[in-house]
């Protein structure tokens, strides 16, 4: 658009910061009804458990894995190893986010690079599209190479699940940003870079995002598979170190602290990807 002086300016439509009535009654029922296969889980095991069935002793109840981290004052390991349960859940939680944080930041970054120096992408995307069919997990044993054991290592993991594939899509959403929308902002005597930061970055924004949530899931898996396999603390260890003391009960608890982590730090990403791209809907 332009003013009265010629300049090109970008409008944003005013939103109302108003709430639709019924709303709160509305969440209510998404969460209630989000709640109910869980409930009728839950009670199915539990009354199993309760009737004698066999597979308790591998596949104890929540009631029991529930107990036993009360009774352990919700702590995992041994003597000065020990670590408070919610301090396994903070860590492995930072790990996943910096990672995406860097790897979101790095892929747009180059994705917009490649996409607007031609000669720079016959150079660098046969590469990123190589190396991006390599699974995160594949990753540790360099990350351990290169970092050692500790979190360097894991938010590496993390970072290199994510960063090919999120570079990849933002070239691919640049090539798609609608002609139409570049040509209006030049004939409103948009410059070069006003473009790119006022209509093509607004424009891939939203794809690169949902992208990002979607290998969410993936890099959360392989920064559990690290530490597992080389970081000595989280809710991977946790898991792992069950498995050694043949304690079902610890296994079970760090299953769902995974689960529930997982689902929460994806509700995280709706609400900031609600909060920063505000004119789109996120799924």
């Amino acid at each position: 658009m332009t003013d009265r002086t010629g300049t090109f300016e970008s409008v944003a439509p005013a939103v109302a910061e108003t709430r639709p009535p019924g709303t709160a009654g509305k969440w209510g029922r998404v969460v209630l009804k989000g709640l109910i296969p869980w409930i009728v889980v839950i009670a199915i095991w539990e009354i199993a458990a309760a009737s004698g069935w066999n597979g308790a002793v591998l596949f104890p109840p929540p009631s029991a894995f529930i107990a036993y981290a009360v009774e352990s004052d919700f702590r995992v390991g041994f003597g000065a190893d020990a670590m408070p349960i919610p301090m396994a859940i903070v860590i492995s939680a930072v790990r996943v986010l910096v990672g995406l944080a860097i790897g979101f930041a790095a892929a747009l970054i180059t994705g917009i690079v490649i996409s607007a120096f031609s000669t720079i992408s016959d150079m660098l995307l046969p590469l990123i599209r190589g190396l991006a069919p390599i699974a995160p997990i594949a990753w540790i044993p360099l990350g351990i190479v290169l970092f050692g054991i500790g979190n360097p290592t894991a938010i590496f993991v993390v970072f290199m699940g994510v960063y090919f594939i999120l570079t990849i899509s933002t070239v691919a959403a640049v090539n798609a940003v609608d002609q139409r929308l570049i040509k209006t902002a030049r004939s409103f005597g948009a410059s070069k870079p006003q473009v790119w930061t006022q209509v093509i970055f607004p424009a891939v924004l939203p794809q690169v995002f949902t992208m990002l949530r979607i290998n969410f899931f993936a890099a959360w898996m392989a920064v559990l598979a690290a530490e597992m396999v080389g970081v000595k603390n989280g809710l991977g260890m946790m898991i792992i170190l069950g498995r050694e003391m043949f304690n079902t009960k610890l296994i079970l608890l760090g299953m769902c602290m995974v689960g529930a982590t997982g689902y929460l730090v994806d509700v995280l990403l709706v609400q900031i990807q609600r909060k920063i791209l505000w004119w789109q809907p996120a799924p």
